[in-house]
């Protein structure tokens, strides 16, 4: 644009920055009812605690834990990521109680690829018909 071009705004005298608060009508954005909605980065954004959970049958041989050995039956699997990590742990279906899958921690640089984890680990785990 050269220097003597105005936009809209400019042009109606209206000297705030055309895309601030993304309104057509050049009104001041208001918060978003949604929780969570809007750009706003802070300690428990993306980077923050998180964890996905899948229901599972495994096969035959269960799932090892540090916690209690090997687990069996219908259980939920959860998919957690902290601090850089993500970690694996398995509950019997409706308790109360999370068990440490074994060898089921690793490091994760980004965050962006706790699904692709937990997709993974439920294909690995999930063997309803042995």
């Amino acid at each position: 644009m050269s220097e003597g071009a105005a936009t809209g705004a400019e042009a109606s005298g209206d000297t705030a920055p055309a895309a601030a608060g993304m309104t057509a009508d050049g009104t001041a954005d208001t918060p978003a009812a949604a929780p969570g909605a809007g750009m706003v980065a802070d300690s428990t954004g993306a980077a923050g605690p998180q964890s996905r959970t899948a229901d599972i049958v495994p096969g035959p041989g269960g799932v090892m834990t540090d916690e209690v050995g090997v687990v069996t039956g219908e259980l939920t699997l959860r998919t957690e990521y902290a601090d850089g990590k993500v970690t694996l742990r398995v509950q019997y279906k409706d308790a109360d109680e999370w068990y440490a899958v074994t060898g089921g921690s690793v490091p994760l640089a980004d965050p962006a690829g706790l699904d692709a984890v937990h997709g993974v680990a439920v294909g690995l785990l999930h063997r309803p018909e042995g």
